[in-house]
């Protein structure tokens, strides 16, 4: 671990209570999902429980070629990645020092889920044309989990020495609440416009 880790080492507690609840919430909804997803390999006429209108219909997204990525259904990733997520925040509670081998592979794997809830936002947005609400939780977890281990292992020197003494790091700490919660919104508001066709027959 760098000097800089050493002597600027973030407060951890509230990145690992957010980490052990974030990953309890992905880990239900992609053991949901993937209950969801054998029912309906099973049986060709079930219909999902959150499958609900035609544009959030879990049916719709579980059948398309975007929700078996690697060949295996999505919601697998979610049920093998989460446990990681959990078992890092509870190390972390424990009063737990980890390596910065084992932050970098954490910091790969949370950008790899993000790059993939990102990949998947569009697909459903502008490919498949449906939203599914558990996903949506998923997306939901996924983003600040990514956000905030990026934020930690900037400012802990994980990145490198200069990352962490740049002006950009501190620029990101200082509006980290507020950018989080503007991809937030950016999605809501590409999901209004994309089905605002629909929604307006609700108004």
């Amino acid at each position: 671990m760098s000097q800089h880790a050493v002597d600027d080492e973030p407060q951890e507690r509230p990145l690992a209570i957010g980490l052990v609840v974030g990953g309890l919430v992905g880990l239900v909804a992609s053991a949901v999902l993937l209950i969801e997803r054998i029912r309906l390999a099973e049986d060709s006429s079930y219909v999902p429980s959150c499958s609900i209108n035609p544009v959030l219909s879990c049916g719709n997204v579980m059948e398309s070629a975007q929700a078996a990525l690697l060949g295996f259904p999505n919601p697998v990733i979610g049920v093998a990645a989460f446990p990681v997520v959990i078992a890092t925040g509870a190390a972390l509670l424990a009063g737990g020092r980890l390596a910065r081998w084992y932050w970098l592979g954490l910091q790969a794997g949370v950008t790899a889920g993000f790059a993939l809830i990102a990949w998947l936002v569009f697909q459903s947005l502008y490919r498949i044309g449906a939203l599914c609400p558990y996903c949506m939780v998923v997306w939901a977890v996924v983003l600040p989990i990514f956000w905030y281990v990026t934020l930690r292992n900037l400012s802990a020197g994980v990145l490198g020495e200069a990352a962490a003494d740049s002006r950009a790091e501190a620029v990101l700490q200082d509006w980290r609440a507020p950018l989080l919660f503007g991809a937030y919104l950016l999605v809501l508001l590409l999901i209004l416009q994309r089905f605002w066709d629909y929604w307006s027959t609700l108004l």
